[in-house]
């Protein structure tokens, strides 16, 4: 616009010269016009400019973009196999004094948002690609660093708030919600609850579950960096009266934030620990877990379904073998991983016979993890179901438990048809089906909550399966398509759940890790990778139901409408500072005019 203020004046300028042109012969001609410089001197020096400028503004906006990306590292450090679940506060303090500045704006928070995000999860799901390459692992980080560059945009807008640390922190949680909800039913891995399995934050999901956690880890983790911005201000600020003071600093509200965050979960853990060895009616149980391992891993592990059933029948055999020369505890019933048995057992006649022979040589009922086919199922339309089978050494299958929450891209491809454009896998996606039930089959005179591999990142499974009467809780997964990460964070979120529930919690694996975590969030008994092994103890039957099972959704639902309460207010700010939503137009300087002599 500068550039055609001049114009127009260099334009004037030359009809004035014009007029002159006309004036007699006679009469004296006035002094010549300067001109000034050309128009290709004055293109070349705003052009200069404009690029000074954006240099400029590159590095001052290069430090941002560094410590947006070293706090996704950091953050992702939190989690297993790592697991140093401290560097989730300096990740997000490192996250929130990015989005904190002034400098930051809307667009710069949703970018800075992304790279935090890309930072954070594509070094967390490589193994989402070990089997079917890199396009399907950067596409799900990119997916899930979205939602990390939607709290950056929704931080920038509700900054100037009074007490910007809580709101943040609700704003994170709620987009850990929008995360684990949509699309195709969400993707709740990489909430920080599930990176805080060994940390002393753990115990607060007895009172509010994972969200509850996340919230407090990052409420504490902005609180200090508030209260950094707060000191750093008092030190840098001139002194004042006649003593040379400085002003208090503002800290009462970001310390109060970390005061109650450190008070919650000292007060929680020693209930935490009270309940893990109390609130039970006494009963116990002794459950054998068999993880049978697989012939070879991979996705060509579906080509080898006898060989994998044959293997827990051996691990079985081995069990039932050891109980009789008294070298193990005799269970009362017995846990397999997911897909044990990928034959349907109630068609086929042998692998019917093979676990027969299982359940009937240790004497007890066996949790089989069975590949079904569903009624409706067709050669143009195959339709399976995910089951675990309680199968009785004398009757045989009774009780199941059918997956009801089923794995997309995995156990089903939604837009088949769409998605087979990008990937030669898309064929080799399942065809399951959700199942129903309420997430509890009874075995050996328990009552046991199932959340069968995937379902265990849903709030809702084991929750469902508590408040209906389960006594200890399983997670049998099949893990011989992924990595040994993936394993250790899928028991790091069976930790989560074991608190939450305040339930013993039996996670056991095709492939490992197979372990035995008790309700204040410790694994014991724990198996090796890719071994045939069984753990075999004795556990405690609970019935008590803790706040978060009974309230947890609730609050989500509250953190989450704190966050939609914090965007409103800042949007009636806005409004009534700017009178209006339309942004105010930036004032422009009118260009000096050419001096005529």
């Amino acid at each position: 616009m500068a550039d055609e203020t001049v114009d127009e004046t260099r334009d004037e300028d030359l009809a004035d010269l014009d007029e002159q042109s006309d004036v007699p012969a006679d009469d004296e001609p006035e002094a010549p016009v300067e001109t000034g410089p050309s128009r290709g001197k004055l293109f070349a020096a705003a052009v200069g400019a404009r690029v000074t400028a954006f240099g400029r503004a590159w590095m001052r906006a290069a430090a941002r973009q560094g410590a947006a990306v070293v706090g996704g590292l950091a953050l992702c450090a939190s989690f297993p196999p790592w697991g140093f679940w401290w560097a989730a506060f300096p990740a997000l303090s490192v996250l929130g004094l990015v989005l904190w500045s002034s400098k930051t704006t809307l667009r710069g928070g949703l970018g800075y948002g992304l790279l935090f995000g890309l930072a954070f999860f594509i070094p967390l799901l490589p193994w989402t690609g070990q089997l079917v390459g890199a396009v399907p692992w950067l596409a799900l980080s990119l997916l899930c660093a979205t939602w990390v560059a939607l709290f950056g945009l929704l931080a920038v807008a509700v900054r100037n708030l009074p007490g910007w640390p809580l709101w943040f922190a609700a704003a994170w949680t709620a987009t850990e919600w929008g995360k684990a909800s949509v699309p195709f039913g969400g993707f709740p891995w990489g909430r920080i609850a599930f990176g805080q399995g060994d940390s002393p934050m753990l115990s607060l999901a007895r009172y509010g579950g994972a969200p509850l956690v996340s919230f407090a880890v990052a409420l504490g983790a902005f609180a200090v960096t508030a209260l950094g911005i707060e000191m750093y201000r008092w030190w840098r600020s001139p002194s004042v009266g006649p003593d040379g003071a400085r002003p208090m600093p503002s800290v009462l509200l970001p310390g109060t934030c970390v005061c109650l965050v450190l008070i919650a979960m000292a007060v929680s853990w020693q209930q935490v620990r009270h309940a893990s060895h109390g609130a039970t009616d006494g009963r116990t149980v002794t459950v054998a877990a068999v993880q049978g391992n697989v012939p070879r891993l991979g996705l060509d592990f579906n080509a080898q379904r006898r060989a994998v059933l044959d293997y827990h029948v051996k691990e079985t055999l081995l069990l039932a073998q050891d109980v009789k020369a008294g070298k193990a505890p005799a269970p009362q019933f017995v846990v397999w991983p997911e897909n044990s048995s990928d034959i349907d057992p109630i068609r086929n006649a042998d692998a019917a016979e093979a676990i027969n022979e299982a359940a009937q040589a240790v004497g007890v009922p066996i949790l089989v993890g069975g590949v079904l086919r569903h009624p409706d199922s067709t050669p143009e339309q195959p339709k399976s179901i995910n089951s675990i089978i309680v199968w009785d050494p004398n009757s045989g299958p009774g009780e199941r438990h059918d997956k009801q929450i089923v794995q997309p891209f995995g156990e089903y491809l939604p837009w088949r048809s769409f998605f087979a454009h990008f990937s030669e896998y898309a064929d080799r996606a399942g065809y399951f089906v959700p199942g129903d039930g309420n997430g509890v089959v009874t075995a050996g005179g328990a009552k046991i909550g199932v959340a069968t591999c995937w379902e265990v990142l849903f709030d809702r499974a084991l929750r469902q399966s508590t408040l209906n009467g389960a006594e200890i809780l399983t997670v049998p997964s099949n893990n011989a398509l992924f990595g040994t990460a993936m394993s250790e964070q899928q028991l790091a979120i069976s930790k989560v759940r074991a608190v939450e529930h305040d339930r013993e919690v039996i996670v056991v694996g095709t492939t490992g890790i197979s372990a035995f975590v008790s309700p204040d969030g410790v694994d014991a008994g724990r198996t090796k990778f890719f071994q045939p092994a069984y753990i075999d103890m004795q556990v405690r039957l609970h019935n008590d139901l803790t706040p978060a099972t009974q309230w947890g959704p609730w609050v989500e639902w509250a953190i989450a409408l704190i966050a939609v309460l914090a965007v409103l207010a800042s949007a009636g700010l806005a409004i009534l500072h700017n009178g209006g939503l339309k942004r105010p137009e930036r004032e422009v300087e009118p260009a000096s005019p050419i001096k005529e002599t």
